[in-house]
């Protein structure tokens, strides 16, 4: 059975594709033009140049709009990751037992044995 160019009526067999795809376009149905093969459709030899256009200018805009999801992803991708690594360098990293700070007499008894000690005899 030869598929029917909903737009200009040609019934060229070489054009099958073509027309399955257009025949979905002309009802909005993207999910079954994609079915038919939008992407990849060729054009029809019989058609008219309007209806090879459709399909071109289809395709075209369905690539634009899968390149935006590619980059969206992509970028949600990227802000997860960075969202990621903020949050790891918040939380304060361990560290190892310290001993505890010297209380202040004991400080300034240790800085006055230093400067005693570096004093020259």
């Amino acid at each position: 059975m030869t598929l029917v160019c909903p737009h200009c009526s040609c019934t060229s067999t070489d054009g099958a594709q073509a027309h399955a795809v257009l025949a979905a376009l002309a009802l909005d149905d993207m999910d079954a033009a994609l079915a038919q093969g939008l992407l990849e459709a060729l054009e029809c030899p019989g058609c008219e140049p309007g209806c090879n256009a459709l399909i071109a200018d289809a395709r075209s805009a369905r690539q634009i709009a899968l390149a935006a999801r590619d980059r969206h992803r992509a970028r949600e991708i990227r802000l997860h990751r960075r969202k990621a690594e903020r949050d790891a360098a918040r939380v304060p990293k361990a560290s190892p037992t310290q001993a505890p700070a010297l209380p202040a007499a004991a400080a300034e008894v240790l800085a006055r044995a230093l400067a005693k000690a570096r004093m020259p005899r």
